[in-house]
């Protein structure tokens, strides 16, 4: 069975009204440059603890973000491999792990609870295995985009002068 968060997304969202909590449905906020705390989904990877800290401490929002894996994600990864200077076997092998990652179009591959308390940003991050192996796949395809006209800017961004 292919995993899918969709079950545990409902649970949330249940869990979430049980208890009271205001639900701000938000983008990721997994990229915020705040100071971020994150929850050991590792070792504790049950939702209900984090909600359980978050209403000790008298949060009244908590912010819920979901990600649906799309066509547009395996596609945008294809055009990627287009760009890629690689041998045949290896852009077959690529495009063959690209079309396996295409059978769970539609299911959910990532959920996220956030709340803020005293400037800290404490983050619940949950993810699917094969979405994991999805972004470690982009990023050696990634690394094998050529960086050719790409400029030296100099050793600050542009701001040495070859004056």
């Amino acid at each position: 069975m292919k995993q899918n968060l969709d079950t545990l997304k409902s649970e949330i969202l249940e869990q979430l009204g049980a208890q009271g909590f205001a639900v701000f449905h938000s983008y990721s906020r997994n990229l915020e440059d705040t100071g971020t705390i994150y929850w050991d989904v590792h070792h504790y990877p049950d939702f209900r603890p984090f909600l359980d800290t978050a209403r000790q401490l008298g949060v009244k929002m908590v912010t819920f973000h979901h990600r649906e894996f799309t066509r547009e994600a395996v596609e945008d990864a294809f055009d990627r491999l287009e760009e890629c200077e690689i041998s045949p076997e290896e852009r077959r092998s690529y495009e063959r792990r690209l079309r396996e990652m295409g059978g769970y179009e539609g299911f959910t591959c990532a959920v996220e609870l956030a709340y803020d308390f005293e400037t800290q940003l404490y983050l619940y991050s949950l993810q699917t295995a094969w979405y994991t192996e999805f972004l470690d796949l982009l990023d050696e395809i990634d690394g094998y985009t050529s960086d050719e006209g790409a400029e030296d800017e100099g050793p600050i961004g542009g701001y040495f002068s070859k004056n």
